[in-house]
């Protein structure tokens, strides 16, 4: 029965038509892999109580009506930045500790009407500012590949949670967001598929802001086909949010494609120093896989790369700043006891609501939206920004052009924790998110495919990234790798047993 839930949505469903399993059964199952990997704090809270409940209608639509919908009985976790009604939605953060949202997320609305049951909400950095899911009030989130209690690696960041809940088995599929890398990241280093979808093809209604123009709800799941499964549920226009597109989504399908009038880019600036060699070989293996298969293969530059992370850096605090400035202690959130002054509520407030790191990206978001360093920092920035999406419409749309881009997700496989924190929280995502972030600034698709094991035991994996909304060519690519590469499954059938021993 464990083996079950590591099972693709496909096979859940078989097993649901021939009675092998209920939705009630399964959500059980989760939920007992969620207790059973406690200890690598993947969630928030487990929401065991709606799981059940949300089972206990599958089932009703499965066997009594006999109108299934797409998802049904099909487990999920939600990164616990997006809002879900009477469901705490804290952001790991003290300042949001006991906030209760009234309303649902649109992709979580989505997920519901599709039939999908919740098992719980996912760890992250607080406020999804960071790259290894450690600085969360509720503690940090634990890599399941390799765990001793004084000796482990991280999950990533900031969805670390929801890419370690899918790996466990806990859940079928997760949602994060993704702002510079942070769905892409965990799921990297985690070993399951993480998909960044273009900016405005999934509603970002419901998800607490980080950085608004860079922001995308992201997926994480053990296969490709089960990642395009959750992207049809939820992609599409949302009223509610006016960035996203205005045409009707036609769902995406995964066919046998002809890879040989497929051109493959790969850009030569994505060779950068700091990365493991283990990562550039792998590079190669699938570049070579490609070549096989008949695809046109060939190098391509992205120049502006190099200023890539500064750029993301400074507009990150800029908007972070912003968006941050509604936390004061008086319409929501925590509010402490200070009373002598409006401007020491304030203070109180956010010296008690926010961490170090939190209040440090604020601080620097507003030296440099100083009227005196507004040029200088953010206007300079908004230009780069611009010069760093013309590069990716020359490659995609030039006389040379490519279909997709081929890259290293991350520059080597999960650190341990006593190795990630040597580097403070800004210099880490600057070495973490260096492959990953120039997607977000450009707004196009990008998705982390699961390769290999490093000699450490551990997940390597590459990225795809392609022109705005050319989801359905890169994942249609991802599964012709991922079928080939035929990366092995966490085995999660020991974890009871492993938290035993230690």
């Amino acid at each position: 029965m464990n083996k079950l839930s590591s099972y693709t949505i496909k096979e859940i469903h078989r097993a649901y038509r021939d009675k092998i399993l209920t939705p009630t059964s399964f959500v059980d199952l989760c939920l007992q892999k969620a207790i059973q990997s406690i200890e690598l704090n993947a969630f928030t809270t487990i929401t065991d109580d709606e799981a059940e409940s949300h089972a206990i209608e599958s089932e009703k639509r499965l066997y009594v009506d006999r109108k299934p919908k797409t998802l049904d009985g099909i487990t999920i976790g939600i990164k616990d930045n997006f809002c879900t009604s009477n469901i705490p939605t804290t952001c790991g953060s003290e300042m949001l500790k006991n906030f209760v949202p009234t309303y649902n997320a649109t992709v979580y609305a989505r997920l519901r009407k599709a039939g999908a049951c919740l098992v719980g909400k996912c760890n992250l950095d607080e406020f999804a500012m960071g790259s290894g899911t450690v600085d969360s009030i509720f503690g940090p989130t634990r890599n399941p590949w390799q765990y001793e209690r004084n000796n482990w690696k991280i999950a990533g960041g900031s969805s670390g949670g929801s890419a370690v809940a899918v790996t466990t088995g806990s859940c079928v599929a997760a949602i994060g967001s993704d702002t510079g890398g942070s769905t892409r990241n965990p799921a990297a280093l985690c070993g399951v598929v993480g998909l960044k979808p273009s900016y405005g093809l999934v509603s970002r209604y419901g998800l607490i802001p980080l950085v608004n123009s860079m922001d995308v709800p992201g997926i994480l799941t053990r296969d490709i086909d089960d990642c395009v499964a959750v992207l049809n549920s939820v992609a599409g226009p949302d009223d509610l949010d006016s960035t996203t597109i205005k045409r009707d989504y036609k769902p995406i399908e995964i066919q046998d494609i002809d890879m040989s009038s497929v051109k493959i880019g790969i850009p030569k600036e994505y060779h950068c120093e700091g990365m493991d060699r283990e990562v550039i070989n792998t590079w190669s293996y699938v570049s070579d896989i490609l070549e096989k298969e008949n695809c046109i293969v060939k190098q391509v530059s992205l120049p502006y790369s190099s200023v890539s992370i500064v750029v993301y850096s400074i507009l990150n605090q800029c908007e972070v700043a912003s968006n941050m400035a509604r936390y004061d202690g008086i319409e929501y959130g925590l509010r402490t006891d200070e009373t002598y002054s409006t401007e020491e509520l304030y203070a109180s407030t956010r010296l008690q609501g926010f961490s170090e790191v939190v209040r440090s990206r604020i601080l620097t978001g507003n030296y440099f939206l100083l009227t005196r360093n507004y040029n200088k920092y953010f206007i300079k920035a908004l230009k780069l920004r611009r010069l760093i999406s013309d590069d990716f419409n020359k490659v995609f749309n030039g006389e040379n052009k490519v279909d997709l881009l081929l890259t290293p997700t991350t520059l080597s496989d999960a650190p341990s924790y006593e190795d990630f924190s040597l580097k403070n929280n800004r210099d880490q995502c600057a070495f973490q998110d260096f492959c990953t972030q120039p997607a977000n600034m450009a707004g196009i698709p990008a998705v982390s495919i699961p390769i290999r094991l490093s000699k450490n035991g551990l997940p390597l994996s590459l990225q795809l990234m392609g022109p705005m909304f050319s989801e359905e060519l890169m994942l249609n690519v991802a599964k012709k790798i991922e079928s080939i590469v035929k990366f092995p499954s966490f085995d999660n059938t020991t974890l009871a047993d492993k938290f035993v021993k230690i």
